[in-house]
């Protein structure tokens, strides 16, 4: 069996891989945040924003940046080139498929826990397929105990990552989750590359010759990803957080929302008020009528004087009212 250096670069790589790896969690988290804030289409734009940096800052480019400082020694190690963009592929579907389970279900631990293992056997499968990229005049075997192992570091981070995806609001809880991140994917890959055994085989020579070697391929993909992961924190840090996109939400409601249409006006009081009028009105009179007869009741009639009895009646100017027919 041939020894293997995972450390070749002393603690440069894996420190420098674990601080790449919290960096794409956070940025991830905070999307996941946005993304619980949002709807529909906005949701989605937030939820893939997230599954880019998750796979690839956090877990594809941790995973190269820790196999820079791999090495054989008296050996080039090369890489396949497609079968490197297959894997970061493929951690790009699987996050994204996790994401997307837990973003868009209901809630529960049902989901959580079937996200949570897609993410995690699609980790696991990236980091052996980008193992395979590797192309060495040497036979690769991994202890199963170890591969079982870092299946499971691979699920159990997986599920904690879309956990904290659904639960975790502020900056500070997210920067503590991609801490702890971090620390999973890390000790995921670490543990993978503990059950790696190489055996030489001179007969597979010709095979090495293939792939391009780390400096000419990996270096500027990875600076590339970490450019693309730079971009997204400013576009992150320009985006409203997720307190305010509800704010906002809430306010357009709001505003939107049609006036609630009044009862019509109830017109009973004003008629009591018109009918108590009246009826005051017609108290009024009585009383005043009631207080003249009051007055004239105990003043005796005036007889009517002899001028007054003889006063001719209407139309009496002709006819006298007591005179006699004439005679013949």
């Amino acid at each position: 069996m041939v020894h293997v250096h995972n450390f070749a670069d002393g603690a440069l790589n894996p420190v420098l891989a674990y601080v790449m790896s919290c960096v794409g969690c956070f940025l991830g988290l905070r999307c996941a945040t946005r993304s619980n804030a949002s709807q529909g289409a906005a949701k989605a734009r937030w939820l893939v924003l997230a599954t880019i940096a998750i796979a690839t800052t956090g877990i594809w480019v941790m995973h190269f940046i820790a196999m820079l400082g791999f090495a054989i020694p008296g050996q080039t190690i090369r890489y396949s080139v497609p079968v490197t963009l297959l894997s970061m592929l493929i951690a790009i579907v699987v996050v994204g498929a996790g994401l997307f389970i837990t973003g868009f279900s209901r809630g529960g631990a049902g989901p959580l826990l079937v996200g949570g293992l897609v993410v995690g056997l699609g980790v696991a499968s990236m980091h052996y397929l980008g193992m395979a990229a590797i192309r060495v005049p040497d036979t690769l075997s991994y202890n199963p105990v170890l591969v079982v192992a870092s299946v499971v570091i691979a699920v159990i981070a997986g599920t904690a990552a879309l956990w904290a995806a659904l639960r975790l609001d502020s900056a500070w809880s997210a920067f503590g989750a991609s801490l702890i991140m971090g620390v999973a994917v890390s000790g995921m890959h670490y543990t993978g590359m503990a059950a790696l055994q190489v055996y030489a085989d001179p007969g597979l020579a010709a095979t090495a010759q293939g792939g391009v070697s780390a400096g000419a391929f990996l270096l500027p993909l990875l600076m590339g990803i970490s450019s693309l992961a730079f971009i997204l924190s400013i576009v992150i840090s320009l985006a409203p957080t997720a307190a305010e996109m509800v704010e906002e939400a809430g306010l357009m409601a709001r505003i939107g929302r049609p006036a609630p249409q009044q009862p019509p006006p109830d017109r009973r009081p004003y008629q009591n008020r018109n009918q108590h009028q009246n009826r005051n009105q017609h108290q009024n009179r009585n009383q005043h009528q009631d207080r003249g007869q009051r007055q004239d009741g105990g003043r005796p009639e005036r007889e009517a004087s002899p001028e007054q009895e003889a006063a001719p009646e209407l139309g009496s100017l002709f006819r006298p009212r007591h005179s006699r027919p004439p005679q013949e």
